[in-house]
């Protein structure tokens, strides 16, 4: 009798590794597990998969001959080099029509590289993002592969199976080409940034401005989790709020208030600049943990420098955090209307065609960012998938019309009491700049033109590029102009 073969391989055993075997073993799928350390195949066969269907390989040969074909090997690896090492190793063992998987937190335009240098090998390579963290990763995650689309079919009933699932739907569908995958998940962990700041934007203000206890904010938290705000973040950060130390204290105020990043949330930030595309609420949030991470010089400044006298507000706390919650709605969906614009425009530039109600369906279950306000999301995209910008769909533009008092509310007492938000402020900014028929770009187009003759249109003639004379002085000769 023949042994088993496996329905996919999957290489690197940390916990993310363990926790999808484990997922994809309820699921009634055959996983060949690998590890370059090969003794955390025999651990992880004796502990945690003891008593599954899993089946341990000794080597990369030894596991590509475990594999029924087409062969689907998924990598859970470091992103970089270490991707490229496993790829470059498992090219030789593989045949055309053999798939390779990557499952990391890869930057999209290596993901790009590798499915164009696998294609000509004859070879499928998916990018994948992958969201939800040990949990999602063992229970149900969301999913976002993209690459080449012959593989979908080999790996939807294991991808759409193993995820998490919203209304019954699962959250996982095919993204797009190349690195389109990636670049989706890149663009979820900005909004994970942004989401994250804004939430301690409103922490900050519960606690420094209203004085609110701990007990007083978990409450608050609770109850925005029943409503609109309801989200995973909500609720993790209610938990946060009621957490004590040993000794009785809240353990949030014992942590340092210095913020690590991984640089999921930078590389969405460059992209938005890469494209021209406004993303300042993710922008402003990579910042903020930049800032955050000037602990020594922040502590010397604050002996320097003083802000307003009077810190605390005056008026009803009661109202002002329902103010708070209102100017934290209006300023996510500007996060998420940024996020939207940033794919729009990248799907536009790299011929990609994205789904972006199936998008938002990918992130109502399983992910970092999900949420109820990813419904609204889809219903959006699904009544009309050419909408340009989320602010303008009906239900968006009434959500917001409600916010828009409490959010400059807050703002503008932020600002008087000296308290920074600056996600909550570049929210509103945007939204400003946004509704704006006249921005004062034209005195810029006129600076540019005087410093440097490099022209401008005029209102009564678009798409004629003029230089004028301003001092008298100088040429005709105008300089070539380009967009952002």
């Amino acid at each position: 009798m023949s042994e088993k073969k496996g329905d996919i391989a999957l290489i690197g055993l940390a916990v993310m590794g363990q926790n999808l075997i484990l997922n994809m073993n309820d699921h009634g799928f055959t996983v060949v597990a690998f590890n370059r350390t090969v003794s955390k195949v025999t651990e992880f066969l004796n502990n945690e998969a003891k008593n599954t269907n899993v089946i341990g390989a000794a080597s990369m040969e030894d596991m590509v001959s475990k594999l029924k074909k087409p062969r689907r090997v998924m990598l859970l690896v470091k992103a970089g080099s270490a991707v490229d090492s496993f790829i470059d190793s498992l090219v030789p063992l593989l045949e055309k029509g053999d798939i390779i998987i990557d499952g990391g937190n890869s930057e999209y335009r290596d993901s790009i590289r590798r499915c164009q240098a696998l294609k000509a090998k004859g070879i499928y390579f998916i990018g994948s993002g992958v969201s939800g963290g040990e949990e999602g990763a063992r229970y149900g995650p969301s999913l976002m592969p993209g690459g080449a689309e012959e593989a979908w079919p080999a790996v939807k009933e294991i991808f759409q199976a193993i995820s998490a699932k919203a209304d019954k739907e699962p959250c996982c569908d095919w993204v797009g080409p190349e690195g389109a995958g990636h670049f989706v998940k890149m663009v979820h962990n900005g909004i994970e940034y942004g989401d994250m700041q804004l939430i301690c934007e409103a922490y900050h203000l519960m606690k420094s401005v209203l004085g609110l206890s701990h007990k007083e904010m978990a409450e608050v938290f609770d109850e925005w989790n029943k409503g609109e705000l309801e989200s995973f973040l909500i609720e993790i950060t209610r938990d946060i709020m009621q957490y004590n130390d040993t000794d009785g204290k809240p353990l949030v105020e014992k942590i340092r208030d210095s913020a690590g990043q991984k640089g999921t949330g930078k590389w969405t930030a460059i992209a938005s600049l890469e494209y021209g595309v406004p993303v300042t609420l993710i922008g402003e949030a990579v910042f903020s943990r930049c800032l955050s991470s000037l602990k020594e010089e922040r502590v010397a400044a604050s002996k320097q420098i003083s802000g307003p006298s009077e810190t605390k507000y005056k008026g009803d706390v009661k109202a002002f955090v329902n103010d708070i919650k209102n100017a934290l709605y209006a300023s996510k969906i500007v996060s998420y209307a940024q996020g939207f614009m940033l794919m729009r425009e990248t799907a536009k530039e790299l011929g990609w065609k994205l789904n972006f109600g199936s998008i938002a369906l990918m992130w109502r279950g399983g992910c970092i960012i999900r949420s109820v306000f990813l419904g609204n999301i889809k219903q959006a995209y699904d009544k009309n998938p050419q909408l340009s910008n989320l602010l303008i769909d009906d239900f968006f533009k009434n959500e917001i019309q409600k916010c828009q008092d409490s959010w400059r509310r807050v703002v503008s007492t932020a600002v008087l009491l000296g308290i920074p938000t600056p996600a909550f402020s570049t929210a509103l900014a945007f939204f400003d700049g946004y509704r704006s028929q006249n921005l004062p770009a034209n005195l810029i187009q006129a600076q540019r033109d005087y410093f440097g003759a490099h022209t401008y249109e005029r209102n009564d003639s678009p798409g004629q590029y003029i230089h004028t004379n301003w001092t008298g002085r100088g040429g005709n000769v105008s300089s070539s102009t380009y967009q952002a």
